[in-house]
């Protein structure tokens, strides 16, 4: 398993040196494909995804890769899976785009890309980004622009850990320390609060951090029944 889960891509030379380790080549000589369909449950989502395909917004679609494509994964269940499942193999990088962390984790499972992810990530490197990030852990969010079944889970739960991006942001502002500290209390597991300019790299069973701003990691309180 290789992951990359950014707050906000590829946003530093540490975090772009993190990614070609996982590659094992440089950008340029790797296809990667973009997951845009979280992006759609929020506000403006479809120019977003625009802009983020275009390169002019967040550091991802356009790093200068060898070949780009777009899954969207709301289409794929009306798709015969040879037309998409052999070419996702072939590919050396998925991008996974922010978002609703929980409409993403809905229509991973529907489209069935998520059975394919544990033979995928033998490969495949994945890289996250915001809700993409999110949603490989035991944490997820919504926004409530969407109407899913209340049941439907908000996170695929593939990595044991919470991860809280975007800290301190000034668009965020729900997103501080103390807030989200208060909210690592109830979490079970590890809980990484992360900014713009960190990523959290996992192979196999190894994290590491990967920063060039700030961060924290919370970890469970452990409670003892007498």
């Amino acid at each position: 398993m290789k992951l990359l889960l950014t707050s906000a891509g590829i946003s530093n030379t540490s975090i772009h040196n993190a990614l070609v380790d996982l590659l094992g080549k440089p950008i340029a000589e790797s296809s990667a494909m973009y997951v845009p369909t979280a992006i759609y449950a929020i506000n403006g989502g479809a120019d977003i995804a625009r802009k983020v395909i275009c390169g002019s917004l967040d550091p991802f679609c356009g790093l200068g890769w060898k070949s780009l494509g777009v899954l969207e994964l709301t289409a794929l269940p009306s798709l015969k899976k040879e037309l998409w499942v052999t070419k996702l193999r072939e590919t050396d990088a998925l991008l996974v785009g922010g978002g609703d962390c929980q409409y993403l984790c809905y229509w991973m499972q529907q489209s069935g890309l998520a059975e394919l992810l544990q033979s995928l990530l033998s490969k495949t490197v994945y890289v996250g980004l915001s809700a993409g990030s999110m949603v490989m852990t035991r944490f997820g969010t919504t926004y409530g622009n969407h109407t899913l079944p209340v049941e439907n889970d908000k996170s695929l739960g593939i990595v044991d850990i919470a991860l809280h991006p975007h800290l301190d942001h000034e668009w965020f502002l729900e997103n501080s320390l103390s807030n989200i500290e208060k909210l690592a209390l109830t979490i079970p597991v590890p809980s990484y609060a992360i900014d713009d300019n960190t990523a959290i790299k996992v192979t196999e069973n190894n994290i590491e951090v990967i920063s060039e701003g700030k961060w924290k990691l919370f970890t469970p309180v452990m409670t003892t029944n007498h």
